[in-house]
């Protein structure tokens, strides 16, 4: 069973998850580890310990089945292609605060990211060396990171998306981030790789996303990336990663251009000196503008408490949204209600974007938030 704050936790939100535990202390407190040489250590014992590291969210999954079910089997990106040895993928999750897409840039959130991803390695890496001082093999792998042998660096080592849904964490949305119902797509995941062998969570089998009815992401999409429960990589990346790869790539294609044409010192310096150029220095200091994330899709989907706390007032109204928007999201809706499933939805796929369908946790979980929040305002008065 995966583990999550109890103040952003309801009752139904927990989709099959018995048991969810409170977070009693943060990443800067330095507790004993629980963990001893030649004791028996068990998956609640494991997930607790993360939670008392800093954790948001943690679920486990078995590296068996994630070798058997590769989110592409043309690119498998599974344990065993990292190591033989591997048992369990420990799986956690880092929120991002919600203060950051109630901004009107992305820079606060992608600066929040790097914070985030700091304080997800600090936990993972205490974690596995906990583990490992206890007799047990075990790693982390770059969240973050793209492997250039899998698509050309279009995937990484492993996809932290499908690691969170095997872990029980939530389901893959129309936008294919991880939807989890305590923060919808607004956390970011890591897999701590161990040769114990532990309990694995059973994943939600209940779609989080409430789907083309919905379609907030497409119609804020500024690249009219978000596909059928699939995304345009290329035309997301234009919009998350202003100072990218791929902005270096052209970048690098004009100088060479610029030379081959004859163009003078003056030309060259002028691209030295340049917006371009200088958006490459910052994102290498503090990955701003470079880290891949357009916060538009994150900011506006109404799964979690915080949206429903933070930025259902703020995100309400999408500038974005077209009529040719809406028409599509129809049409998508309608193919879906004719069995026209498309890839996102195919028999392989339908694994990750919960084989139920959507039967209205967000619906369930906007009212229990209504009643907590109903309840500490009478609590207050009363005091």
């Amino acid at each position: 069973m995966a583990l999550a704050s109890p103040a952003a936790m309801s009752p139904d939100a927990s989709a099959g998850n018995a048991h969810r535990h409170p977070r009693w202390s943060g990443i800067g407190r330095r507790t004993p580890s629980p963990f001893r040489p030649g004791a028996a250590i068990s998956a609640q014992s494991v997930k607790a310990r993360a939670r008392d590291l800093g954790a948001d969210l943690v679920g486990i999954a078995s590296a068996q089945v994630l070798n058997a079910f590769p989110p592409d089997p043309r690119w498998p990106q599974t344990p065993e292609r990292i190591s033989p040895y591997v048992k369990s993928v420990i799986v956690i999750a880092q929120h991002i605060p919600a203060g950051a897409f109630r901004c009107r840039t992305n820079t606060p959130v992608q600066y929040m990211d790097m914070l985030v991803l700091r304080k997800m390695d600090n936990v993972a890496y205490r974690l596995a060396e906990e583990l490992e001082r206890a007799g047990h093999p075990t790693f982390v792998v770059p969240a973050q990171e793209t492997e250039w042998t899998l698509k050309r660096a279009s995937y990484g080592r492993l996809s932290t998306r499908h690691l969170g849904v095997e872990a029980g964490l939530g389901t893959l949305g129309l936008e294919v981030n991880i939807l989890t119902p305590e923060y919808g797509p607004r956390i970011y995941l890591t897999g701590i790789l161990t040769e114990l062998e532990l309990a694995a969570d059973h994943p939600m089998t209940e779609q989080v996303c409430i789907g083309e009815s919905c379609s907030r992401c497409l119609y804020s999409c500024p690249g009219d990336a978000v596909l059928h429960f699939g995304i345009d990589k290329r035309a997301c990346a234009e919009h998350a990663q202003e100072f990218g790869f791929s902005t270096i790539l052209k970048f690098v294609d004009r100088i060479i251009d610029a030379q081959a044409r004859g163009q003078g010192p003056d030309s060259l310096r002028a691209m030295a000196r340049s917006r371009d150029h200088f958006g490459f220095w910052q994102g290498l200091l503090r990955v701003v503008g470079s880290f891949g994330d357009c916060p538009r899709c994150l900011a506006v989907c109404p799964v979690g408490d915080d949206y429903h706390a933070h930025l259902a007032d703020p995100q309400k109204a999408i500038p974005e949204k077209t009529p040719e928007k809406v028409t599509l999201a129809k049409e998508r809706q309608a193919a879906r209600k004719r069995g026209e499933p498309g890839a996102g939805l195919n028999d392989w796929n339908i694994r990750w974007v919960g084989p139920e369908g959507y039967k209205g946790i967000v619906a369930r979980q906007l009212q229990d938030f209504k009643r907590r929040q109903q309840a500490r305002a009478a609590a207050d008065q009363a005091d």
